[in-house]
């Protein structure tokens, strides 16, 4: 039995199938919104060429299967996938391909059956590992642009700090705790880079996991040290905006569809309404956006159930509105006067986001006071909050004083 020939013939029926187990696998989050294409990838390509593996009368290809694993691992990095999501997928491909030509095996002898077997377990294995050589590799390149990232920020954040000490002690205690995080498992990284420079599939995962909490902590720091610099630009005077004519519509669907994985991964609803908004505004698109995408982000992360709804309307000739509400905690009335303070948390707020920083509602109420405009607040506990920003319909141009918060 030509078992090449018979892989060859069901090369589109097992794509399909494993693109639905892994879209069905709820092990393999990652993959909840990506297009089937993406995750299609190499697959059809790696199934052609293990056909010539099985195929007793033409070379085996193994090259493709090499060149097309590592290619699914730099891809699979860059879509976020975790390590556990990539070995549960080779793990659906291999039940999928067996139970696709588990009737033709059935008639097949022992021998053929067995041969088959091996040999397809060894074409995954190697897929297997290329794969995770090159999610490492891509892992470790994002680690070093991170590295000098944070290099870089962290030069412009010494400079800052100089002419501008406010919240320093509370900013190095923030800092504190994934720096030391990243420094240890860097060091860890490195001291197993360099007893074993060529680690089997089995000894992948720990090293893994290590690079993935350097990542994480990693970017936790620099989300962290970017807030703070916004704060202390505002503070110096130093925080410029370019006012142009700005769709609105088209700049909160932006924001909304960034922001929609983050609600449906809390099965929230997001509800924009803009029917009453200005098709036009001037003002400062890019911070704008990062007002918008501040407050809604903060509603979902405050809410574990119900709706968060952004309502956008003229007020006047002059003016317009955006108003973010959600279902989530609310915030309690002695804690509504110091929400906009840098480094504020209020007091439920470690249990719903540990990793909030304290300071995104800080930058907004600046941005939206640099705008000319103000932000209002309502909220009650455990029913939820609505922020409402109120801003001119064209922002002007004024020089920013140097101001101590």
């Amino acid at each position: 039995m030509d078992f090449s020939q018979l892989l060859t013939e069901k090369i589109d029926t097992i794509t399909k199938n494993w693109v639905e187990a892994v879209r069905l696998d709820r092990q393999i989050s990652s993959a909840d919104n990506l297009p089937r294409p993406a995750l299609r990838d190499h697959l059809p390509d790696v199934l052609r060429a293990m056909t010539t593996v099985l195929s007793q009368s033409q070379d085996s290809d193994i090259q493709s299967i090499v060149q097309r694993s590592l290619e699914h691992g730099v891809l699979r990095a860059t879509q976020g996938f975790a390590p556990t999501e990539i070995a549960r997928e080779y793990h659906l491909l291999r039940q999928v391909i067996f139970s696709t030509l588990e009737p033709d095996l059935l008639e097949a002898t022992v021998r053929d059956v067995m041969r088959v077997y091996c040999l397809i377990d060894a074409t995954i294995d190697e897929a297997i590992t290329q794969c995770f050589k090159s999610y490492v590799e891509e892992r470790l390149r994002e680690l070093q642009q991170l590295q000098s990232q944070a290099e870089l920020t962290n030069q412009e954040l010494t400079r800052l700090l100089k002419a501008n000490q406010d919240n320093l002690s509370q900013l190095a205690h923030e800092l504190k705790n994934p720096l030391n995080s990243i420094i240890g498992y860097s060091e860890l990284i490195l001291r197993s880079s360099r007893k074993n420079r060529t680690p089997d599939v089995e000894g992948t995962f720990p090293h893994l996991e290590h690079l993935e909490r350097v990542l994480r902590n990693g970017r936790q720091l620099l989300h962290l040290i970017n807030d703070a610099l916004e704060i202390s630009r505002y503070e110096a005077g130093k925080m410029k905006l370019n006012p142009v004519p700005t769709e609105v519509h088209s700049l909160i669907k932006d924001v909304f569809e960034m922001l929609q994985p983050l609600a449906s991964a809390k099965e929230l609803q997001m509800v924009i309404d803009c029917t009453r908004a200005p098709e036009k505004v001037v003002i400062d698109p890019l911070r704008l956006q990062q007002i918008i995408t501040n407050l809604l982000s903060n509603a979902i992360r405050y809410t574990e159930s119900g709706t968060v709804q952004l309502t956008c309307q003229i007020l006047s000739d002059n003016q317009w509105s955006i108003a973010v509400s959600d279902t989530g905690v609310g915030i309690a009335p002695e804690e509504q006067l110091h929400i906009f303070d840098p480094f504020f948390q209020a007091g439920n707020s470690n249990a719903h986001s540990p990793d909030s920083t304290g300071l995104g509602l800080a930058i907004v109420s600046r941005l939206v006071n640099l705008m000319q405009g103000k932000i209002e607040l309502v909220s009650q506990v455990n029913i939820g909050s609505t922020f409402t920003v109120i801003l001119p319909r064209e922002v002007k141009i004024i020089a920013l004083q140097s101001s101590s918060l």
